[in-house]
């Protein structure tokens, strides 16, 4: 079994950093998702793919992981880049 591990992105409708540093663990999809014939929903039978692990510091979510047997690989969380301007740039 296989896992990812990711820091939880700032929503762009947040403005505060409440849950920011969080990193969660979720597991590779096993199976392609299909169509289901009735509603036409995307689904799969995997019921692993709905569990997200939260934990408060990488190091316990690669200690969970390791005491449970799941490869896993760390995404690295991306580097925010802060445009600054003054409220005078946008009418040059």
């Amino acid at each position: 079994m296989a896992a990812r591990i990711y820091q939880r992105a700032k929503s762009s409708m947040q403005s505060g950093k409440a849950r920011v540093g969080h990193w969660i663990l979720e597991h590779e999809p096993t199976e392609p998702k299909r169509a289901d014939p009735l509603t036409g929903w995307a689904g799969s039978g995997d019921v692993r793919d709905q569990v997200k692990l939260s934990f408060a510091t990488l190091d316990a979510a690669r200690a969970y992981a390791d005491k449970h047997g799941l490869s896993y690989h760390v995404v690295p969380p991306a580097e925010r880049k802060l445009k600054l301007q003054a409220y005078a740039d946008n009418f040059k």
